[in-house]
Parts: structure tokens; C-alpha cells; sequence
């Protein structure tokens, strides 16, 4: 391992070990790091990385998902329409779950653990398959969109989007018999997704981005708000949920951010991303600087380019690109945000500014931090414990920022290592920092 140090933790970096399709993902419990080579799925200790199952599917794997009790994987065989299934505990146990001629566009594990939803091509139906019993059950009439399958977080209930006869409806079904609890129409023109609070109390229904719109419903269909920022516009591009609940965040085209509250679904805030930046004391610029080396520091450094942050002052002009507004899904508004562990920070990315990662402090509803980077973000992702930021820009590279103060660290194995996304161990010690077919593990430790 190599030694790096940032502040008062030490970071030790792994060496380099093969994947593909970027398929690299810590178990919930923290315990094992798996990762998928073709056809083969490899589980190592999160902490020695030796390997402790090695499963070899039957044709190279598209999808792998952890079972929320760490011990199952499922693997997807899309061109085969099969999930195959591993358990960690009984490594002779086999699984097999062959869709046969209706195809398999996805799959994901329900709360217990024990069964898998499966959907359709075409998005004919969801199946439900149970690992114990054997019994399978269909959802019948399911959107064909990203987010249209979400579970509560104590996983009691299942939202489901569905389309019927030109119409949007949701279902709600109780995931411990599979039974429907409650199924009603919402009053979109073409849903775009839903999602469910962290404690479960609503659910988030949103509008294509033809339209903009948000929707608010009870667990028992009651719309209980409405929120709608303009009309006539592309409209949302992404949304979430504070882990508080207290919040929503929907980010839209219009490269603002509008933050809702739970209580009378107002708009308390409103972040714009401004091309031109006044500087002012709020708000702390970092701009990554690349230095200048000799030829004998660069054959030193294996030809890897140093950088540093520098805190910038005055007004600056954000570099932004122009988007072609004539294609689909033009590279302009909020396309990436997420929430610190504690609710405190929203970090949220431009797509028309993508050298830039913009930190907003919610709590004093402003802007507390602006990154300028020397290339695109790729990736960024917050600790799972604390108010700490990890950042990616497809460098041999990795940036972390906390309210401390932020850093540009080296992936000391290879200059051609390029991080594309970022993984936490859900206990906070360490990240996995994956490539386009390769990975590492950051382990931080205290001094």
C-alpha cells in the first residue's frame, strides 16, 4: 500500500485489481468489496481485499446488485434474460431466474432480502421471485422509466409508476405479502419518476421534463402539495430528498435549485449556479492549480501532473459550455445533487459548468463553497458518516473537501488510472475509486 496524508488521517491506497462495466460496490455491512471481471463475480475482505468467494456466471455480467443483508448477490444476464444468484454463507447454493422469451431489463432485491423483482422488456410487467417458497407474483402495467420502482426505507411498502390507459397511476404494495395496499391516479401528463421520504410519511411524483411539476402524495393517495416554478420550459432534471426528510431539493434546466420544506411545501430557498461569480465573504472559491515541473521532477513523478487548490478572491467568470439546444437532453441545468449525511450541505453540479462543483449550506440557506476543477466531474459523493466530499474527474486523482478545507490527492499506482466514480464503505473508513476497467480502495485512517 502507499501512504497519503490528509489532515489528521492517513490515506492508504490499494493496488490496482480488473473489473468491467465500472461494476464495483461495498456490501451494506461494510464487510466485503465485490466486483465483476466478464463473467465472473469476485467478494474480497473489505479490509485484507483477499478474495473469499469467487462465482463464475454463466455469460458476461451486465448488473450486480448486494442484498440489503449482505448475504446474497444477484448478477444480470440481460442478453439472456437470467439472474443468477450467489449466497456468501452457502457458496454451493444456486439460483437461476430465467425470464425466458419476455426478457430482463432490470432487477433489484427487495428489503428481506429474499425476493428479487425483476422487469420486464418492454416493461410488460414486474415479477417478484421468492428465494424461499418458490412463489412468484406479477405487477402488472409498469412505466417504462428510471425511477419508477421505490421502496420505504423500513421496507414496509413498494411504490410502483404505472401507465394505463394513457394515464399515470401509482401502486402501493405491502411488501410482506406482495397484496396491494393502496392503487390511485396522480395528475401528471407523463411521469418522469417517484420516490419516497427517508421516513416514509410521502411521496414524490415528478413531471417529464416537458413540464414542470412536483406532486405530493400521502401513503394513502392524498395529494398533499403541489409545486410548479414555471411553465412553458424544460423543466426537472433531478430531485431529492434530504436524509432529514425535511427537505426537497429539485434541481431543473433553468440552472436553479429550488429547496422545499415538508411542512407547507414552500420554496425557502432558491440557489441560482451564476456564471459570473462576486466574490464575497460567505463563500469560498477553491480553484485547482497545475504546476509546473522540470523534466527530471516529471520522470520522477512518472509524468503525472501535480495540482493544488488555491483560495481565489475578487470576481471571478465560471467557464461554461454552450449546449445545443436541438438535441435531446441538452448538457444545461442541475444534473447531479446530493445531501450530506447530516442534512447540512447540498452539493450539486451544473451540466453546463461541469469544471465546477458548487456546495450549498442548507441550514443557513447559501452558498458556502465554489470548486473549480481543471476538468469535468465525473463523480462526487459524500461520506456516509460525516460532512466530508469525495470528487472525481476521470484523473489519476481524487479531491476531498470538508468544512476544514479541501485537498487534491494522487492515486500513487499508475498515472493512466483515471477515476470515473466513487463507492463509500457505508462505515466511512474507505472509498473505492473505480476506473473504466480497473479499481483501487482509499483506506483513511487516523493519525
Amino acid at each position: 500500500m502507499r501512504h497519503l496524508h490528509f489532515g489528521r488521517r492517513i490515506m492508504n491506497f490499494s493496488e490496482l485489481f480488473k473489473q468491467s462495466n465500472q461494476l464495483c460496490r461495498f456490501s451494506p455491512n461494510g464487510n466485503h468489496v465485490a466486483n465483476c471481471s466478464s463473467y465472473r463475480l469476485i467478494v474480497r475482505d473489505a479490509k485484507t481485499l483477499q478474495i473469499t468467494s469467487l462465482f463464475t456466471c454463466i455469460d458476461a455480467i451486465n448488473h450486480f446488485e448486494w442484498s440489503p443483508d449482505s448475504m446474497f448477490v444477484l448478477c444480470c444476464l440481460f442478453k439472456r434474460a437470467i439472474v443468477q444468484v450467489w449466497s456468501l454463507e452457502q457458496p454451493d447454493w444456486r439460483c437461476k431466474i430465467d425470464e425466458g422469451s419476455s426478457g430482463l431489463t432490470a432487477a433489484t432485491w427487495s428489503p428481506d432480502s429474499r425476493h428479487i423483482l425483476a422487469t420486464a422488456d418492454f416493461n410488460l410487467r414486474v415479477t417478484v421471485w421468492s428465494l424461499t417458497d418458490k412463489s412468484v407474483f406479477y405487477m402488472k402495467y409498469p412505466k417504462g422509466i428510471r425511477s419508477g420502482l421505490d421502496f420505504t426505507r423500513d421496507g414496509k411498502f413498494l411504490a410502483l409508476a404505472e401507465r394505463r390507459d394513457c394515464k399515470d397511476y401509482v401502486s402501493v404494495f405491502a411488501c410482506d405479502s406482495w397484496q396491494l395496499y393502496k392503487h390511485f391516479p396522480v395528475e401528471t401528463s407523463d411521469m418522469s419518476g417517484i420516490r419516497w421520504s427517508p421516513d416514509g410519511h410521502f411521496l414524490c411524483v415528478w413531471e417529464s421534463l416537458l413540464e414542470y411539476g412536483v406532486y405530493i402524495y400521502s401513503i394513502d393517495g392524498r395529494r398533499v402539495a403541489y409545486f410548479s416554478a414555471y411553465q412553458y420550459a424544460l423543466g426537472i432534471k433531478s430531485i431529492g430528498w434530504s436524509p432529514s426528510s425535511q427537505f426537497l431539493a429539485v434541481g431543473s434546466y433553468d440552472q436553479k435549485i429550488r429547496l422545499l420544506n415538508n411542512i407547507t411545501w414552500k420554496t425557502i430557498g432558491e440557489f441560482t449556479h451564476v456564471r459570473k461569480f462576486e466574490q464575497n465573504d460567505d463563500v469560498v472559491v477553491y480553484k485547482e492549480i497545475e504546476k509546473k515541473s522540470t523534466y527530471e521532477e516529471q520522470v520522477t513523478s512518472k509524468f503525472r501532473v501535480k495540482s493544488q487548490y488555491e483560495v481565489c478572491e475578487g470576481s471571478l467568470t465560471v467557464p461554461t459550455l454552450k449546449p445545443d439546444l436541438d438535441k435531446a437532453h441538452p448538457k444545461v441545468g442541475v444534473g447531479i445533487m446530493a445531501f450530506s449525511n447530516d442534512s447540512q450541505y447540498l452539493a450539486t453540479r451544473n451540466d453546463n459548468m461541469p469544471n465546477a462543483l458548487w456546495i450549498w449550506d442548507v441550514h443557513k440557506l447559501r452558498q458556502s463553497v465554489l470548486m473549480l476543477q481543471t476538468s469535468s466531474i465525473t463523480a462526487f459523493s459524500w461520506d456516509p458518516l460525516n460532512p466530508r466530499l469525495a470528487i472525481c474527474t476521470g484523473k489519476s486523482k481524487v479531491y476531498m473537501w470538508s468544512p476544514a478545507g479541501c485537498i487534491t490527492v494522487d492515486i500513487p499506482n499508475d498515472p493512466l488510472f483515471h477515476a470515473q466514480s466513487i463507492d463509500w464503505n457505508p462505515s466511512g473508513d474507505a472509498l473505492a475509486l473505480v476506473s473504466k476497467d480497473q479499481f483501487t480502495v482509499c483506506y483513511l485512517t487516523d493519525v
